[in-house]
């Protein structure tokens, strides 16, 4: 019964390094998918955000929904917010 409870504790050093842009979206060259298997977030400007869809470390921005708007497509428009963004593992 103890090897049971040691198997599902998190090994923090198995997880991936954040890459320097990422994407929630599947269909994005820039998504990752063993990067999701992990709880992540996202500060931006010191402040913690959690309705980011799309990050750049080094380019400085982070592109989160415009409330109710929609493409052609049916998916969110992405507005472009800039500033000093920090990601991380929780």
């Amino acid at each position: 019964m103890t090897d049971i409870q040691h198997d599902t504790q998190i090994d923090t050093s198995a997880r991936p390094a954040l890459p320097d842009r990422l994407a929630v979206q599947p269909r994005s060259p820039h998504y990752n998918a063993a990067i999701f298997e992990h709880d992540i977030g996202i500060r931006l400007n010191g402040k913690e955000r959690f309705d980011v869809e799309e990050y750049c470390i080094s380019e400085g921005w982070v592109k989160v929904a415009a409330a109710k708007a929609l493409d052609r497509r049916g998916q969110p428009l992405l507005v472009t917010v800039k500033g000093t963004v920090e990601a991380f593992y929780r």
